[in-house]
């Protein structure tokens, strides 16, 4: 037996491999399918089931075009409406991989449909369990997530806590807990970076499963929940009902265009110039109007935070060989309307001397001289409020990239702002969609927060300034 866990760090999202005497299974696939068949293939092992915790509410699966790729079942758990052929599996039903099986747990609470599936090993021992969004390693799955159902939050999770103690918890201690999600997912409030655990140190550690009461966990795990993405109703919705093939989302998004074609299709077709380089790279020098989320940072979750149509055309600007890698991630959270990418990226459109823009960016040390000679400097912290209430500059305004849509009209256009964040990624996508929306007056801050620390010469408070704009 064979149990691969395949982790993509961008979504904190936890794909796995299952494999026993040449047969396989995939649980809560990626919307590529490259990884898995290749495993598959080298293995010489054929993709018999792909297993669906759950519609999954941060990414698009993989399990459609996976199944057309191999044949291989989709199974999801009890209740579930999926708008495709499936196989909706019974409470307690078994799947033989091989020698060993898979049992079906239905373990409703994240969202009704969610299902944790038991492995059992050649010598019929309960051995790991994948729990998709049920169970996280430190944390539990929020219950605000489940896609048009007439129930509340604490409803949802009075069920979650059913679950937990009826189907989870009178499992073996010595359960390997495999889930579908890390740190840095919004579809939990406390989770681990740790990938794996026992189900016995669970137990021990996790604060959702120490609760004494059922009220005491519905309280537990309802409290703090911020707003999810806005991005997140719509993927679970491509899950239930389906979407188009990835392989023709790539196509398309990977059509290369001169800076005369990639300029009139901007035009034409109103789409989001969206320029995937490193933070430092744009502010040299970027076509007017571009947005940048860089692809070094939590590209897909950003992208789908601030851009509300996942219809929107959108044409690329990357570094060169990094344009499939762009479109695919969009893929990944449902942004298929990718239509082409500037043929030699943005050096081609600066050799074709056509216009361009800068960002001015200024060092820390720089920032706090300036600040020293003005504690009044309008300066915007982009970073969410939560990081911002635990420290900031004394005098800064909290705009956090989350809701910046939302909250520009805040902003004094006659203003010259210094725009930071954590580490440099935020500020400079914050300061791109200003300046997209006609704000000029704006400084960027290089390397953040974290730089402005370690220059030890700027005031910083740990209470919440009543200046904070959110």
């Amino acid at each position: 037996m064979n149990v691969e866990q395949i982790y993509t760090g961008c979504l904190a999202e936890a794909a796995y491999y299952i494999e026993s005497e040449g047969e396989a299974a995939i649980i809560d696939p990626l919307r590529e399918t490259k990884p898995y068949l290749d495993r598959a293939t080298a293995n010489g092992a054929t993709i018999k089931y792909i297993f669906e915790t759950h519609f999954h509410a941060d990414f698009v699966s993989g399990h459609l075009d996976l199944s057309a790729k191999t044949g291989a079942t989709i199974v999801f758990g009890p209740t579930a409406q999926p708008g495709y052929r499936a196989h909706v599996a019974t409470d307690g039903e078994e799947f033989p991989i091989g020698k060993v099986k898979i049992r079906v747990l239905h373990t409703p609470g994240h969202t009704m449909e969610s299902t944790t599936y038991l492995l059992i090993d050649e010598n019929g021992k309960e051995t790991a369990i994948f729990t998709g969004d049920t169970l996280f390693i430190g944390d539990v799955g929020r219950p605000d997530l489940a896609v048009k159902t007439n129930l509340t939050r604490e409803d949802l999770a009075g069920y979650l806590y059913d679950s937990l103690h009826t189907k989870i918890l009178p499992l073996p201690d010595d359960v390997i807990v495999y889930p579908g999600h890390g740190a840095g997912s919004a579809c939990g409030k406390n989770m681990s970076k740790e990938t794996t655990d026992t189900l016995g140190n669970q137990k021990l550690f996790n604060y959702a499963l120490r609760a004494r009461t059922k009220a005491e966990f519905i309280q537990e795990v309802t409290t703090g929940l911020m707003p999810p993405p806005q991005y997140f109703p719509k993927n679970a919705v491509l899950n239930k009902m389906g979407y188009e093939p990835v392989d023709s989302v790539i196509r398309q998004g990977t059509l290369a265009l001169s800076p005369a074609a990639f300029e009139a299709a901007a035009n034409e077709e109103g789409a989001l110039m969206l320029d995937v380089r490193t933070a430092p790279e744009f502010a040299k020098g970027f076509i007017p109007n571009a947005i940048n989320v860089g692809l070094e940072g939590q590209f897909a979750g950003w992208v789908g935070t601030l851009v509300p149509d996942l219809k929107q055309p959108i044409l690329l600007i990357a570094p060169e060989g990094k344009e499939e890698e762009a479109v695919l991630r969009l893929a990944r959270v449902g942004y298929d309307n990718c239509i082409g990418y500037l043929q030699g990226g943005f050096a081609s459109w600066k050799a074709d001397g056509r216009e361009i823009d800068t960002i001015t960016s200024i060092s820390a040390n720089t920032f706090a001289e300036l600040y020293a000679q003005n504690p009044d400097l309008p300066i915007l912290d982009v970073r969410r409020k939560s990081e911002y209430d635990a420290e900031h500059v004394v005098g800064s305004d909290n705009l956090p990239l989350d809701y910046i849509n939302d909250n520009m009209a805040r902003i004094d256009r006659d203003k010259t702002y210094y725009v930071h964040c954590a580490g440099g990624y935020r500020s400079m996508v914050a300061i791109s969609i200003l300046k997209a929306r006609g704000f000029d007056k704006l400084i960027d801050v290089a390397g953040g927060f974290a730089a402005i620390k370690q220059t030890s010469k700027l005031p910083l408070t740990d209470y919440v300034c009543p200046s904070t704009l959110l």
